[in-house]
């Protein structure tokens, strides 16, 4: 190879790297902005007084945030959010998040368009971790119940706490007939590699030490204030 091809090729890939540099950037911080949105989320749970019980935050292992799931449709409708998955180690604190989407599809008595902020609340962070590349549906490979209500209401005590994961939400909009029978929750691989590099799988995340941003070091004190 010449040295005016080498030059050519050299100049060509530095064109190219700096043009893909923006659009990685842009990536990143639309990740951060998921982050940062889960972490007001939970913030607005923990203020809460109708939120979720001590009794369930005593035996939860895993918790799934997703800031903005939006529910459309007519007869025939859809859901699509993008969230945030952590898992309680055995030391009791909080992993680093996983990336995750939620989607699916449903029939029935449903006309419009619902904005809403989702918390699945899980009693075994297994059930999390087994996501591995694949899915797994709401309802069908996991037991899935609309979450007690009331932080510190003596009827919770009593709950039986059947289901593997519990449901909180709170909706912006109009619509009628949302559930989350069916819906579909699987990693977000490739929001994993743009922020923390590849080669970062949801096992190695999870296992990972230290805050890689300051979003999750705000969502892990909800996490603990939680109580």
């Amino acid at each position: 190879m010449n040295f005016n091809k080498l030059v050519r090729i050299s100049l060509a890939s530095l064109c190219i790297t700096v043009l893909l540099a923006p659009s990685l950037a842009n990536a990143q911080d639309k990740e951060k902005k998921r982050l940062q949105a889960a972490g007001i989320v939970l913030d607005d749970f923990g203020k809460m007084k109708e939120s979720i019980p001590s009794s369930l935050l005593k035996v939860t292992e895993g918790i799934i945030i997703v800031p903005k799931l939006i529910n459309a449709g007519f007869v025939v409708g859809g859901k699509r959010g993008r969230g945030i998955a952590m898992v309680k180690r055995e030391d009791g604190s909080w992993s680093n998040p996983v990336f995750v989407t939620l989607t699916g599809g449903s029939v029935g008595l449903q006309a419009g368009i619902q904005s809403v902020e989702l918390v699945l609340v899980f009693k075994h962070s297994s059930s999390i971790t087994a996501i591995k590349k694949s899915s797994f549906t709401l309802g069908g490979d996991l037991s899935i119940a609309a979450g007690p209500i009331g932080r510190n209401s003596t009827a919770n005590t009593d709950y039986k706490l059947d289901a593997e994961v519990y449901s909180y939400s709170r909706s912006k909009g109009l619509f009628a007939g949302i559930s989350l029978n069916g819906a579909s929750l699987e990693f977000d691989t490739a929001a994993d590699a743009l922020f923390y590099g590849k080669g970062m799988g949801p096992a190695e995340i999870f296992a990972s030490q230290g805050d890689p941003d300051d979003a999750v070091t705000k969502i892990k004190a909800c996490l603990t204030s939680l109580k």
